[in-house]
């Protein structure tokens, strides 16, 4: 047998997103699930400080820890709420964010310790890999861990012009792109998630694909916090300004698709009718 075999199949368009062929040139077994470091091909070591502090946890527990408050792997809500605010978001969002997140989180988590559901609504550090949900990227394994391909396979596939970055319709692109049937709860998530990473560490309109690394492993949390506590600036985010200048940007794309739709039906209509023109003369003939 040669071992050649293909990528993509002419039947189904969506395998024609290109993947991370040539991941393993920088990460060793790419494919090979991490159990407790955040990789990518311009970091295949994570940050080996913050590996060190918390090599104790999963990636997905990592991501999380931010909002342990009391360091003993029980969040409760109003941990939530506080750790948003400190990121900078403001206290409607907090509490949003605080009511979706324990909501939907607090008993699949409970899930590893109990069936019974929490009545403090608390999330368990523990069993965060139970909150798991469907239509997401992959890039967490089942229980927790880091799979560096699967993230590698976001830019790949998503990340048009090779710019090291997602814009807002890539990000979003990238959502429906990854919806499964029946799962409107996992299409909600992704939404909530991702929506909220480009809140966070948007800047210019993109999220940089270190800055992404940062959200799996939670380390840009604390960094961001940090920045706030010394009275530094967090460059990034998206504010009101922001929202006005994506939004013209929006209407700029769906005017040139309506542009292009417009020029491929009269392409369209002046071929079908020259076409039918050229078969009236024919039979007249």
């Amino acid at each position: 047998m040669s071992g050649k075999f293909d990528t993509v199949a002419a039947q189904c368009s969506a395998t024609k997103r290109q993947q991370a062929l040539n991941a393993d040139g920088s990460i060793r077994k790419p494919a090979i699930a991490r159990a407790n470091v955040a990789v990518s091909t311009e970091r295949p070591d994570g940050i080996e400080a913050y590996t060190e502090q918390f090599e104790d946890y999963t990636v997905l527990q990592q991501h999380i820890l931010f909002w342990d408050r009391d360091c003993n792997g029980q969040i409760y809500p109003w941990h939530t709420y506080v750790g948003f605010r400190e990121l900078g978001f403001g206290i409607p969002f907090s509490l949003f964010a605080m009511i979706i997140i324990h909501a939907g989180f607090s008993y699949p988590t409970r899930l590893a310790y109990s069936y019974i559901p929490d009545p403090w609504f608390r999330l368990f550090v523990g069993g965060i890999h139970k909150g798991k949900h469907g239509s997401d990227s992959g890039t967490y394994d089942r229980e927790g861990r880091f799979v560096p391909q699967a993230f590698e396979d976001m830019f790949s596939k998503w990340d048009s012009g090779d710019k090291g970055a997602l814009s807002v319709w890539e990000l979003w692109n990238m959502i429906t792109g990854h919806r499964v049937a029946m799962d409107p709860f996992g299409w909600s998530a992704g939404v909530f998630e991702f929506g909220t990473t480009f809140l966070l560490v948007q800047e210019n309109g993109v999220v940089s694909k270190e800055d992404m690394r940062r959200i799996y492993d939670g380390s840009i949390f604390w960094h961001i916090r940090a920045l706030k506590r010394k009275d530094r600036t967090w460059n990034k985010g998206f504010g009101l300004r922001n929202m006005f200048t994506a939004a013209s940007k929006g209407l700029d794309q769906a005017y040139l698709r309506v542009q292009q739709a417009s020029s491929a039906l009269m392409d369209f209509g002046e071929k079908t009718a020259s076409s039918w023109h050229t078969r009236g003369h024919k039979q007249r003939v």
